[in-house]
């Protein structure tokens, strides 16, 4: 007897299978068993009548916990009224391991105890849907660069010092020294982009930001490409175009999990090429329209990304920040000192900030001064001002956050939902 699973079981019409899995949920009708079986491709029902089994398979079957560990075998017949098309008529079921007092009933459970419960809440249907879909992001994000001819380079989690600033590392011992939790892979990207052209690298990222809103994690993923002869407008087309392919990608393979989630697609649906751009002046003065009291030489806070992604239906650009609530290696704009070639990408419906990046400082003096002025150790820079001293051009990049991303495309209000394990300030277990 074939062992198939459950996505493939339209290509075993009329035949005799083995499905391995779990039981998802169950309910009896006299003669009948219905058994809700999940083997993490899908659900299927498993029909158990008594006169196809034998008296102890049936009997036992009435008295499986959810989370039970099964082998099933039947034949796969067409059911109209199932969401597959199909359901299994059992003929034989052997327990593995009789599961009893499973935790996550089909009920109501708030949020907190949820989590608490992660490891068990990532079998059912909800966080099942949104991992499924951040799967298809990061395929997709792989298969953008591929087709960019762009080069995966693995940036190292341990550090010897701040990227985006040293009030949010994470420090560890390293042996006899300190060492950190990379906040982003951007500075090693740049040192491959002089090797390579254009590079990217996808991983965790770790930020100490003692910040408990919904768009806020302490570990989560980026994508970070870099690209050498590299100028602002080129980065914001390269990241633009990934998100939009992100889109359309998910658009087409995912509609059951969005479907689950109960995802509303016309917004998704509507975003287009080319995203608007507007100057940071110019968002300061759609937030003074709309009621914000936001100055000029403040960065955007959630609430005016909120606020300004509401007016537009795709994703928006927002370029040139004031240098000063940016990084240190951000190149300044040659037009005007008080900015800096940057550029935050908000996504619509209120999402807020999904991209950060820009132009990079390539002039040696200029970067060295700047260290300096944030207060950085030099040393622990000397082989990123090398970059600068052998062969410099002009180069950009941005980091693209992957659960503010899937938050985004999945409708949901926290992205704590989409990674399998979420750590917050609160939340360190399981």
């Amino acid at each position: 007897m074939e062992r198939v699973v459950i996505d493939q079981i339209a290509s075993w019409e009329g035949q005799q299978v083995e499905l391995r899995g779990w039981l998802y949920n169950k309910r009896s009708s006299g003669k009948l068993h219905f058994l809700q079986l999940r083997d993490g491709t899908g659900v299927i029902q498993c029909v158990v009548f008594r006169d196809e089994v034998t008296p102890e398979v049936f009997a036992q079957c009435d008295h499986l916990g959810q989370e039970s560990s099964l082998r099933v075998r039947g034949e796969v017949r067409r059911d109209v009224r199932s969401p597959l098309g199909f359901e299994l008529s059992v003929r034989g079921v052997e327990v593995l391991q009789a599961a009893e007092g499973y935790p996550i009933s089909p009920k109501e459970h708030g949020v907190a105890f949820l989590m608490e419960q992660r490891h068990l809440w990532l079998r059912s249907a909800r966080p099942h849907a949104v991992l499924r879909v951040r799967a298809e992001v990061l395929r997709a994000c792989r298969d953008y660069m591929d087709r960019g001819g762009f080069t995966p380079i693995d940036a190292p989690i341990f550090t010897p010092a701040a990227c985006e600033g040293t009030s949010t590392l994470f420090e560890t011992e390293y042996f006899d020294q300190k060492a950190y939790l990379t906040q982003s892979g951007q500075l090693y990207m740049e040192a491959a982009a002089m090797a390579f052209g254009r590079v990217y690298c996808l991983g965790p990222t770790f930020r100490a930001e003692k910040s408990k809103t919904r768009r806020h994690l302490t570990e989560f993923w980026m994508i970070e490409p870099e690209m050498a002869f590299c100028e602002l407008a080129e980065d914001m087309d390269v990241a633009e175009g990934l998100v939009f392919h992100v889109v359309q990608w998910v658009l087409e393979r995912c509609k059951s999990e969005l479907r689950t989630l109960e995802r509303d697609l016309a917004p998704l649906e509507k975003v287009r090429l080319p995203f608007p751009r507007i100057s940071y002046d110019q968002a300061l003065a759609q937030l003074k329209e709309k009621g914000s009291d936001i100055e000029w030489g403040q960065d955007l806070g959630g609430d005016d990304e909120t606020l300004l992604s509401f007016g537009y239906d795709s994703p928006v650009l927002v370029h040139r920040y004031p240098a000063q609530v940016k990084a240190f290696y951000m190149k300044g704009d040659s037009q005007d000192s008080r900015l800096a070639l940057c550029v935050d990408m908000l996504a619509p419906e209120g999402y807020g900030e999904i991209v950060g990046g820009g132009q990079r400082e390539d002039q040696l003096e200029v970067l060295e001064a700047k260290i300096a002025a944030h207060g950085l150790p030099r040393e622990a820079f000397a082989w990123y001002l090398d970059l600068r001293r052998y062969g410099s051009v002009p180069h950009a990049g941005f980091g693209m956050g992957i659960e503010r991303v899937v938050a985004w495309l999945c409708g949901l209000h926290h992205v704590r939902e989409t990674i399998p394990f979420p750590r917050t300030m609160l939340q360190l277990y399981p």
